[in-house]
């Protein structure tokens, strides 16, 4: 069905209007044999809180952005190429339901749909556009993705001594290896993660440590799997120490690693849009 929608003219309508929604802070999205595959409203897990954010599927790539006006006016896009795209569902807990990871080099997060059915539908359409991409590519699978991080709020004392409690002086940091939330001297070291960037990231202590010997070692970049992985609320962290920050205080952000994904929206919107899709899922 996508292959048929390729050269339609409702399919190049349809581009041409996200495109304009995105105005010129956008990147051109009409490209030959490109295809919207769905739209909808998904709740996105961010640093500082939960956000809608606008996700767009093409049949090669992801596109998400900030919703200043929903259906007119989206601003701070983002394209993931869908061939390095693996999703996780994620198990219902508490207000944290119908969700799961969405896991890239660079970047790993949590989104939330608004109902079972709008997640069952967006995970089977990115996986047939990942399958179908793959396929024709002759490519495989990444084999390596970035953490997804432990928001600012889940952690008021470092995961990694489990000590050092975060205040106006002692800022959170991530790891950029396991995604957890660690004081600075628990992560003052770097390491070179080709896949995420060519300079080295903050890593921490417990990871610059595997890492290393991993590297005199002369083995590949380890996946840290000898430690126990447990699947909180809404994302994947090391079991190595978790915190609930109880007052519910969000001022003590992570120094020095902003992420334009938290910043205020113009139109704080609930995941309530429902998804469309454009064709039919081939079996």
């Amino acid at each position: 069905m996508v292959d048929k929608l390729v050269n339609s003219e409702a399919n190049a309508r349809r581009i041409a209007m996200v495109e304009g929604c995105f105005g010129s802070s956008g990147h051109p999205l009409g490209i030959p044999g490109r295809v919207l595959v769905g739209e909808g409203v998904l709740t996105k897990m961010c640093r500082k809180k939960p956000k809608a954010r606008q996700f767009f599927l093409f049949n090669d790539t992801l596109v998400y952005g900030n919703i200043v006006i929903s259906k007119k006016k989206y601003n701070k896009q983002h394209i993931i190429p869908l061939e390095e795209i693996k999703l996780q569902p994620l198990e219902d807990d508490g207000p944290y339901r119908n969700g799961w990871l969405i896991c890239t080099a660079s970047k790993s997060f949590a989104v939330y749909a608004a109902t079972a059915t709008e997640k069952a539908e967006w995970i089977a359409h990115i996986n047939k556009c990942v399958e179908d991409l793959l396929r024709k590519s002759g490519k495989k699978p990444l084999g390596e993705h970035a953490a997804v991080w432990v928001p600012d709020a889940e952690a008021n004392v470092c995961m990694h001594c489990n000590k050092s409690q975060f205040n106006v002086l002692n800022r959170r940091h991530h790891c950029r290896k396991c995604g957890a939330v660690v004081c600075g001297p628990c992560s003052n070291k770097k390491f070179l993660l080709p896949v995420q960037s060519a300079k080295p990231l903050r890593v921490c202590l417990t990871c610059h440590d595997v890492l290393t010997k991993s590297k005199n070692l002369g083995g590949p970049n380890v996946s840290l799997s000898k430690y126990k992985i447990s699947v909180i609320p809404f994302l994947t962290v090391l079991n190595i120490g978790f915190f609930s920050n109880q007052d519910g205080d969000l001022s003590m952000d992570s120094s020095g690693e902003d992420d334009e994904d938290d910043d205020d929206d113009p139109e704080n919107l609930s995941s309530s849009n429902e998804a469309k899709f454009y064709g039919e899922i081939q079996k």
